[in-house]
């Protein structure tokens, strides 16, 4: 059988991120620090200086998405990327967590999430998922959307407007007092009866001075406890499945696909509760 194996955290080198570049604390050793029970408060301040990651994150992904066209390269689409995010001195916070080695993650048709870079040509009619997270600040902001390289087919494009359209319901629902649970009950009441799955693997996460902290934000049916409260920040980001949502993870330790190989797709906010609702940061 295949050893599933992550790669081993490697520095990024000063010519790869300048050193003037804050880097958040586990660039070094590729562990990121554990999690805390609470779920962090941010105050205004806080908000403003997460909101300047969030929009680098932003501009970062719609360059990206620009540059989808069959014949081009996830690992071209990278680089770019990466230059981008250094230029606004900040930092791509992809890169060597937990060994992870490239700056974004591009997943492509049946790769549900965390596909690495590499040399593979974008083909007419493949859908991809650019998921970029910046650091800047000592904060994180995180999106992802999926693109289109060429024409995409009914059944595909359909897929990518349900899944953007489940973010959007998702968003709608949040707000002080509100509880964590109904944002899985909110998507999964629009996919389910559309005949998409959703993946129960991946979720939604708390995220501030931390990549990933509590709360955890399931986007299928759910009883997880807590209720959201003003300044509490995370990402809501439904990955829907065009047949089984289970995955498989591959010997690179990162990319997983889906087991029946029905193609995937994903949307991703970074928000912050406010008094009467929610604010997206990364828009």
């Amino acid at each position: 059988s295949l050893a599933v194996s992550k790669p081993t955290p490697k520095e990024p080198s000063y010519d790869k991120v300048p050193a003037h570049i804050v880097r958040p604390p586990y660039a070094k050793s590729g562990s990121p620090p554990s999690w805390e029970t609470q779920i962090p408060i941010l105050s205004g301040q806080e908000i403003e200086q997460m909101r300047e990651a969030s929009l680098i994150a932003r501009d970062a992904l719609q360059l990206g998405g620009s540059m989808v066209q069959p014949g081009i390269t996830t690992a071209a689409i990278d680089a770019e990327i990466h230059r981008f995010i250094i230029e606004k001195n900040a930092y791509p916070s992809c890169l060597n967590y937990m060994g992870f080695p490239k700056s974004v993650c591009t997943s492509i048709n049946n790769v549900i999430a965390h596909g690495i870079p590499d040399n593979r040509e974008l083909r007419d009619g493949d859908m991809i998922n650019i998921d970029i997270t910046v650091y800047k600040n000592g904060f994180h902001g995180d999106t992802s959307a999926t693109f289109r390289a060429g024409a995409v087919d009914a059944a595909g494009e359909q897929l990518i407007q349900a899944t953007e359209k489940s973010l959007e319901l998702a968003i709608q629902m949040c707000g002080p007092g509100v509880p964590f649970s109904r944002i899985g009950e909110s998507i999964s009441s629009f996919a389910g009866p559309r005949g998409y799955s959703i993946s129960t693997d991946l979720t939604g996460h708390g995220i501030g001075r931390n990549f990933h902290q509590n709360p955890l934000i399931y986007h299928h049916f759910n009883e997880e406890p807590g209720e959201m409260a003003e300044g509490m920040a995370f990402t809501i980001e439904p990955i829907l499945c065009q047949g089984v949502a289970a995955g498989i993870q591959w010997p690179d330790g990162w990319t997983i696909s889906t087991e029946d190989g029905g193609r995937s797709a994903q949307f991703e906010h970074t928000v912050v509760i406010t008094s009467d609702g929610a604010q997206i940061l990364t828009k």
